[in-house]
């Protein structure tokens, strides 16, 4: 009984305010009504008497009118309503929404050139000293390699799978061993990776962190921006090392190599200091076959032993010889202690371990009020 008198109450109150004379209604209004009166079930003969007293203040279009049907209305309700569109077909429209703007990303700014030269001696330090901080471990490394025959420099690529590589990576004593399991599900065992041929990247385990931030090195570092990298404010600096001082080395078919100097960007999770992701891409020279190299490696902490340690977690190399583009996207998986007796049952399955929103830096966000 309530509900029912809450109704007649309200329509009650509507009759009260239309009756003594037609009393004008806004679309957006009537609109609010009638998804009202919807809800609360609302007798059909009531609702089109009501809409009987009113005169619109602006156009009622019919394509609203098909969705309030759609959304319940009945019919007594849907006459009313077209009689109402048909009388306001010549009065204008009403005025759009004002939108409201999304806030303005303010970045902070950077950091001081003091506060800089200590984050920068910090992560050298972190990365001169990280292979000796790593224990030993192995794990599995998922290779995905793919290629374009007809690449488009600047493009995204149409990239086409060519083959799934799965190695067992061991780390002991501060050197890596690569055995291959199988190539396409085929058995690899007893064989080396140099027999895998086509495109192989290594030293994702510390080298490319130490040649860029060794001291013969001499990389150039300053200040790039502020960036998010798995929701995790970093730091991102832009570096640059010169060709006479690169230890970075291409290896073309085993025929011809060169050893280019590169550039790239260094992220560093700002309060740990800790790097979680390097780019390389090589200043290739004028006649070497492969001509656009373009690497990532993204660190991230694993549990080793119940102990957090920062490692390799993906990793894409990307280049173009010609025409041909090549990409190897890397997962690194099953991160256990090593031990030389040990017998492990590694994960072969083909689901990636790093979603693909969490392969690119953040969008930035405007920080919310407080």
């Amino acid at each position: 009984m309530r509900f029912v008198i809450l109704r007649s109450a309200l329509l009650a109150c509507l009759f009260a305010m239309v009756c003594p004379a037609q009393q004008p209604l806004a679309s957006a209004k009537l609109v609010e009504f009638i998804k009202s009166s919807v809800e609360q079930k609302l007798p059909d003969k009531d609702v089109a008497a009501y809409l009987a007293q009113v005169r619109m203040t602006d156009k009622l279009d019919d394509k609203v009118v098909e969705d309030l049907r759609r959304m319940g209305a009945g019919p007594k309700t849907v006459a009313a309503l077209t009689k109402l569109a048909d009388q306001s077909a010549k009065l204008a429209a009403a005025p759009p929404k004002p939108v409201a703007s999304a806030p303005v990303y303010v970045p902070p700014p950077p950091p001081s050139q003091a506060d800089q030269e200590k984050i920068l001696a910090e992560i050298r330090d972190y990365a001169l000293n990280y292979a000796k901080s790593l224990p030993n471990f192995i794990c599995l490394q998922l290779t995905r390699r793919m290629v374009d025959a007809h690449f488009q420099p600047g493009s995204k690529g149409a990239w086409t799978p060519s083959d799934r590589i799965v190695e067992k990576l061991s780390y002991f004593e501060q050197k890596e061993k690569y055995e291959p399991i199988t190539v396409n599900d085929n058995s690899m065992i007893g064989k080396t990776w140099e027999s895998l041929g086509g495109s192989i990247s290594r030293g994702e385990f510390g080298s490319l962190l130490r040649d860029v931030f060794e001291p013969q090195t001499d990389a150039i570092m300053v200040w790039d921006h502020w960036g998010t990298l798995r929701k995790k404010l970093c730091y991102v600096f832009r570096y640059a090392v010169l060709q006479r001082n690169s230890h970075y080395s291409v290896d073309y078919e085993k025929k011809e190599q060169a050893v280019p100097g590169y550039h790239g960007l260094v992220y560093v999770e700002k309060g740990l200091n800790v790097i979680t992701r390097l780019t390389i891409e090589p200043d290739m020279p004028e006649g070497f076959p492969v001509q656009e190299i373009h690497q990532v490696v993204d660190y991230d902490f694993v549990d080793i032993s119940g102990q957090p340690h920062l490692l390799p977690l993906y990793s894409s190399v990307q280049s173009r010889a010609g025409r041909y583009g090549s990409r190897n996207e890397i997962e690194f998986r099953k991160y256990q202690k090593y031990a030389a007796d040990a017998t492990i049952k590694f994960d072969t399955s083909d689901e990636a371990t790093l979603p693909d929103d969490q392969k690119a830096e953040d969008p930035p966000v405007a920080p919310k009020k407080p």
